[in-house]
């Protein structure tokens, strides 16, 4: 470095240190905007402690109000009005309302240790899996929708969760997050100036992690045809497994109904007009009569019309949904029948409930019935094959 660059180097570090201490000079060593400093960042911490202890103290008061009722932890609610996005969620938050048991949903994103969503906590235990989560509740609380099953039957009914559950499964987010991934990132829950994008990246990101899962599954190394191929060979399974019985082990609700409307809702109410749809709601009508039967049954407050899904409380002026409403601590014990209630030992007492405006919620259907006619009825003009 010759001397002229470092000349100029010196007269620049002098300019500077200069300039700098006659601002210092100025504000002083020992002046105001240090005082200021203290007291704002004094004043900050003040105001961080106290909003750490009160939003301790909330916890801790819910905690408090929800003892022996569980926590869910889910999924925020989808704009569409359907409950759960997530086939795992909305299995579970049914069946927790087939058993009758109350409990707290928490949208709050947070996975449970193991990764998993949804997950539960009940006094300070917690379990992930929905699967793991059904077998929990019922050696903690003694509740079983399987107890009238023979052990034909429940193997039965294990074989078909598998099929569902590990198979089906991937065809249907195969659907969602990656054939149609712009439709589904228009369902998502966010608000504000950057929602558009954060959907965009989310959705896109989930649909990558599908295909990656998929592939590590195997049944993501086949085409796009081979994939909905396989789609509708399980779903033609479920239906002639059904037939025309009201569930899929006969005339008592069995945990396996709370799996298959989870997963059969995502066709029905997430992908309109794709070909899980036009198949759920053509060739396979007794799917849709099921899952009709099981959301008028335990999801009162989720109403649909033939053509337009909407909450029920949703003003069909506005032409936009209110979304379903979370009122907290949720117990649904009187709309369960009686010849429902002996299906399961949870203790609760269940009374009749006046019937809705749809038929057959809470009500028995039998074959070739006058509620199986017109819910059929209502459901064939909505076809579009």
């Amino acid at each position: 470095m010759d001397f002229s660059v470092k000349m100029n180097i010196f007269l620049h570090f002098r300019s500077y240190s200069r300039d700098y201490g006659g601002i210092m000079s100025v504000l002083g060593s020992d002046s105001w905007w240090k005082k200021t400093l203290y007291i704002t960042g004094g004043a900050l911490l003040a105001a961080a402690a106290y909003l750490l202890h009160e939003l301790l103290a909330i916890r801790k008061e819910q905690e408090l109000d929800s003892k022996d009722a569980i926590i869910l932890h889910q999924f925020s609610r989808p704009k569409n009005g359907v409950p759960s996005l997530s086939p795992f969620c909305l299995k579970l938050e049914t069946y927790l309302r087939m058993v009758d048991l109350p409990y707290q949903n928490y949208f709050d994103g947070k996975l449970s240790p193991q990764g998993k969503m949804p997950w539960i906590e009940y006094n300070h235990q917690q379990a992930s899996g929905s699967e793991f989560i059904v077998d929990f509740l019922e050696e903690m609380l003694g509740v079983n929708l399987n107890v009238n099953l023979t052990p034909e039957e429940r193997a039965v009914s294990r074989a078909i969760t598998t099929m569902v559950e590990d198979h089906l499964y991937w065809t249907i987010a195969y659907c969602q997050w990656v054939d149609n991934v712009d439709e589904t990132q228009k369902l998502l829950s966010m608000t504000g100036p950057l929602s558009d994008t954060l959907k965009w990246l989310l959705s896109h990101m989930n649909g990558s992690m599908v295909r990656r899962e998929m592939y590590g599954h195997g049944i993501g190394r086949f085409s796009k045809e081979e994939v909905y191929t396989l789609m509708e060979k399980d779903m033609r399974t479920l239906a002639t497994l059904l037939g025309d019985k009201k569930y899929f082990m006969g005339s008592k609700m069995s945990t396996l109904d709370a799996t298959v409307f989870g997963h059969l809702a995502q066709a029905m109410w997430t992908l309109p007009g794709t070909r899980p749809e036009q198949l759920i709601k053509g060739e396979l009508i007794n799917l849709a009569m099921f899952c009709e039967r099981m959301r008028r049954r335990f999801w009162p407050e989720w109403f649909v019309e033939v053509e337009d899904f909407y909450f029920e409380g949703e003003s069909e002026s506005s032409g936009s949904s209110t979304g379903l409403l979370d009122f907290g601590l949720f117990s649904r014990t009187n709309t369960l029948d009686d010849s429902d209630a002996s299906s399961h030992s949870g203790g609760h007492s269940h009374t009749h409930s006046p019937k809705s405006y749809h038929s057959l919620f809470d009500s028995d259907v039998g074959t070739g019935s006058e509620n199986d006619i017109q819910l059929k009825e209502e459901l064939i003009p909505d076809l579009e094959v």
